[in-house]
């Protein structure tokens, strides 16, 4: 096996491809194809090519087509690899276009060995440099762009809260929250301020969980949260109080009311049978991806049903909620928690000698179990 770097050339001239080869030889290690179909079914099945030089005039496929089709790629190998156009000087339409498409570089059929090697260099530098920076974000902490946790740092969190409860016999619950329709939301308003929008939204969400909570980005228009000692009910509550507010929302981008829902899915232990925080994350991923293909605007936790009746709680379990700093549950039976509450005030009352204005206090609590 050669060490050198696989370049593709595409172009249904044998002269041209022949040419160019000799360019390179020596230097980089050569492939051909005659045309834009043949050489996207090469880039597809050969990862070892890391640049396409391509002719623009071709049979099958031109090369406008097969830029046009890397670039929309899904695969980021493809979607980023350097692609180099051989076109005329003068030709500024073309040359416009191809920009628009994504092209990397522009070469003429005349070009000299040197300044195409050059080009190329650059080329692969700049992707080099690139890939080394992901890379060395990967192993951060926090993403210096939002402030929040990495994914791989998540993953990192998920597994050492698994492991202490397994240790005591406790609860650990996961939330990945999507935007619906995101690739639609990017392609309306860009890049940049989708993203920004995302961001804004996770950053009122972060003021919001708990300390011991682990707020991160999973992937663009995706969030995942890590809540040790919570139980998959109080999740599901607190997820849909995030979603209905998202729905009603007033988002304005550009004058216009964006109108933007999103959806989530819960995992947790020892609610869904793994002992790996991977498959933890997959159950969440795959529960929220289940949601947006069934229409979004919903939450998914497996058997638990977001629209069912949250089973009624006693005293302990209200308090641990509260030191929990998760009050949503808590909220929504309020009036049934007072009400047992009542013989202990009153106690309280007559001890202390101070009125609590319990028959007040009483009636509303009467009023709200009623309203619930």
């Amino acid at each position: 096996m050669s060490d050198l770097r696989r370049i593709l050339i595409v172009d249904d001239s044998r002269m041209v491809r022949a040419s160019l080869g000799r360019h390179l030889n020596g230097v980089y290690e050569i492939r051909e194809e005659e045309n834009g179909e043949s050489a996207w079914q090469t880039l597809v099945l050969d990862h070892s090519i890391e640049a396409v030089i391509s002719d623009l005039q071709m049979p099958v496929l031109d090369g406008f087509a097969l830029l046009e089709r890397l670039r929309g790629c899904k695969l980021k190998r493809l979607r980023e690899i350097p692609f180099v156009l051989i076109s005329g000087d003068d030709d500024m339409e073309t040359m416009d276009r191809a920009e628009r498409l994504g092209v990397s570089d522009f070469i003429n059929k005349g070009i000299n060995a040197a300044e195409l090697k050059a080009r190329l260099g650059n080329l692969l530098q700049f992707i080099d440099t690139r890939q080394s920076l992901e890379e060395a974000r990967t192993t951060q902490t926090q993403d210096p762009d939002s402030g929040l946790f990495t994914r791989r740092y998540i993953e990192l969190q998920t597994a050492q809260a698994l492991s202490h409860a397994f240790r005591h016999n406790t609860t650990v619950s996961l939330m990945i929250i999507g935007f619906d329709r995101y690739a639609a939301l990017v392609d309306q308003l860009g890049e940049h301020k989708a993203s920004e929008i995302a961001l804004r939204f996770a950053r009122q969400v972060a003021s919001k969980v708990r300390r011991e909570d682990s707020l991160g980005h999973f992937s663009p228009g995706r969030f995942v949260i890590v809540s040790p000692g919570t139980s998959p009910e109080s999740c599901v509550v607190f997820a849909e109080r995030l979603r209905r507010a998202v729905a009603e929302a007033a988002i304005i981008s550009g004058g216009k009311r964006l109108k933007l829902t999103m959806s989530v899915g819960v995992s947790s232990v020892p609610m869904d049978k793994t002992t790996a925080a991977g498959t933890l994350i997959d159950l969440a991923y795959e529960r929220m991806e289940n949601a947006v293909t069934a229409g979004g605007n919903c939450t998914k936790c497996g058997a638990i049903d977001p629209t069912a009746t949250v089973p009624l709680l006693n005293i302990g379990q209200a308090l641990e909620l509260l030191r929990a700093r998760r009050p949503e549950v808590v909220l929504q039976q309020l009036g049934q928690l007072g009400e047992q509450l009542l013989p202990l005030l009153a106690l309280m009352q007559d001890e202390l000698g101070v009125n609590l204005q319990l028959d007040e206090l009483h009636e509303k609590l009467r009023q709200r179990k009623q309203a619930a």
